[in-house]
Order: C-alpha cells, then structure tokens, then sequence
C-alpha cells in the first residue's frame, strides 16, 4: 500500500508515483525544460537496477549545475567542461560504481570537447548523458556550438552564418566513430514514445558501463524555450521541425550485444 496526499493507494491502482531517487524539492529548471524530464528516467533506472547506493553522478557548469539538488545519489561537482575527466578518475578507483556525467551542450561540445572525445576514445566504462539544446541556457541564450544554421540567439541575432560562425557540431556523430564506444545514441522526451525510448536507452548505456565494455554517449534532443522565445508546446514543434532534421534520433553505434 502506497500513500499519496494522505489518502491510502492499493498497489493494483497505483499507475504513476515519483521516483524514490528523487528528492522532494523545487526545480529551477524553466516551465517546459526537458532536464526534468531526463532527472526523471535516470532516477528510475537507477533504482531498477538497484545501484542506489552504487552510483556516482557528475555534474559541472550549466543549467545541470544543480543536478545534485535532485537525485539522492552520490555526486561530484566538476570544472566547466570537465565532466569526463573527473568521471574517468572516479570510475577507476571504484570500478564497481555506475559512474556517469550529466553534460549540456555548450559544456561538453565547446569547453570541454577535449576531454569528452578522449574519454569516449580511450573507452573508460562511463555513460555521458548529452542534453543537446542548440543555445547557451544559462548563461543568457549565446549561439552553442551545436546551435543549428540560420537559428537566432542573442550573439548570433541575425542567424548563424557558416561563413562567419562555422558549422553546428555533431559530436555523436564523431563519438560514433571513436573506437573507445560501444553504444552511442541521439534520443529526446517531448512525447511518451520518446520518453520510453530515451529510457532504454539509459538503461542500456548504463548496463554497457557496468559490462565493462566501454563508453557510452546517450544525447537528448532538448529544448530551451526560454532561450528561444517560444512557449514550452512552440518548442516541442520547432524542435521536431528542425532540430531532428539535422540531429536524426535513433542509434548510431551498438556493440554490447
């Protein structure tokens, strides 16, 4: 029997609850932010496969900054960009931990791109969790290295210029080829089928971890609504109108079967 608002819940009517990894504090992440969303399935995960009091989280510089506020696991703050690096040492002195970091955009494909590709290279048995929102949330909605050709931010307001600004980068495509992966994904959470989705793919990027069979990098198509100026249902639209035509969902690399 569960309780809920003080009223008693037998288990064959319980169909929803909040994740027990997840603590009983406000969000400041913006009405309509996927990072919720995401905070939600690794919670449950986590707790499925019973590594609670197992796993360590890192968190570095951006809008995840807080990620510790809201998961009752253990975790280690990081230098902007560091993430990977920080993971790397944590995962060798206890190889028996689920160790993954909890990355942006502009952290780990603009600061940190160098620790995140010789990581992934090098295969140390660690998840990277990838929110890819195409801007700078945080810090005031700058053009991110992922920020698509043509979208607006307040550095770029005209629109990014390949000619000017270079190319949006796509980092799970170049982790995808590093021969340190195992599993490499591009998932998203604006519907329940792509909520489901994304979990498997958490899942199995953490199992894969634990298997010792290298690394994993699972990126989540994000939106930022906030940094684009568009109500949270106008996000989830221009997301799947743009940013999926340039950052494709599905698998890209699969070696842990």
């Amino acid at each position: 029997m569960s309780e809920i608002n003080n009223e008693i819940i037998s288990p064959e009517n319980l169909v929803y609850k909040k994740p027990e990894l997840m603590n009983d504090v406000p969000m400041h992440y913006c009405p309509g932010c996927s990072h919720g969303v995401v905070h939600k399935l690794i919670a449950e995960v986590i707790e499925e496969m019973g590594m609670e009091d197992k796993t360590i989280g890192v968190s570095p510089v951006g809008c995840a900054v807080f990620a510790y506020r809201y998961l009752d696991i253990d975790w280690s703050e990081a230098a902007h960009g560091r993430a990977p690096a920080v993971a790397t040492g944590i995962k060798r002195l206890w190889p028996d931990r689920l160790v993954f970091t909890y990355q942006g955009d502009g952290d780990l494909a603009c600061i940190g791109t160098g620790e995140t590709i010789h990581a992934l290279n090098r295969g140390e048995n660690i998840t990277i969790i990838f929110i890819n929102n195409a801007i700078y949330g945080m810090t005031g909605g700058q053009m991110a290295p992922t920020t698509l050709v043509g979208q607006k931010t307040s550095t770029c307001p005209y629109g990014r210029e390949p000619a000017l600004h270079g190319y949006p980068l796509k980092i799970t495509e170049l982790a995808a080829q590093l021969e340190g992966t195992c599993y490499v994904t591009r998932q998203s959470v604006e519907t329940v089928a792509a909520i489901r989705n994304a979990k498997k793919a958490i899942r199995k990027a953490f199992e894969a971890s634990m298997a010792g069979k290298g690394s994993s990098l699972v990126e989540i198509v994000s939106t930022c609504n906030s940094g684009w100026k568009l109500s949270p249902v106008e996000a989830n639209k221009w997301m799947q109108e743009h940013m999926f035509k340039f950052y494709p969902k599905g698998d890209l690399k699969d070696t842990t079967v």
